[in-house]
């Protein structure tokens, strides 16, 4: 008997974040833990431009000051049959007054219409997120770490 072949899917997922200081954050419907905005890379659709599209759609902010490229990692989420995420992470720091607001998911998802209510944390944080999207969070408390790895990293 052949093992299952594994499902192999791109996610881009956006670590927004305020001052250098705070993270962006929601408490998403069906998942234990924190959120960040994130999700599937289309077909044709190169990591940067979906990290930027999501964000867009499950935040509603629109500009970012710049965007950098932290890791990119294989995360399982199932064992049968076999599904891995081929996950892109990204920082993308904001100018953002609102320290809270919800949000209606826009875009063709799954989560269209659905309302996300965000807000932000306090990097470091122990904070317990869902699908291990804190992964990298150590990355984003220190900027000249964050730009070396955003520097050697392709997409």
């Amino acid at each position: 008997m052949q093992p299952e072949r594994a499902t192999y899917v791109k996610k881009a997922c956006a670590y927004i974040t305020r001052n250098g200081s705070e993270l962006l954050v929601f408490d998403g419907p069906g998942h234990d833990g924190l959120q960040i905005p994130k999700g599937t890379v289309e077909p044709g659709e190169k990591p940067r431009a979906a990290v930027q599209r999501e964000a867009v759609e499950e935040s509603g902010l629109a500009s970012f000051e710049r965007l950098q490229h932290i890791a990119t990692d294989v995360w399982t989420r199932r064992e049968s049959p076999p599904k891995r995420y081929v996950r892109s992470f990204y920082h993308l720091p904001v100018h953002e007054s609102r320290d809270h607001w919800v949000h209606t998911v826009t875009g063709t998802g799954e989560e269209r219409g659905a309302e996300f209510e965000f807000s932000w944390v306090d990097l470091p944080t122990d904070a317990t997120f869902a699908l291990d999207l804190d992964d990298y969070i150590h990355s984003l408390t220190s900027p000249a770490e964050a730009t070396a790895a955003g520097d050697m990293a392709a997409d």
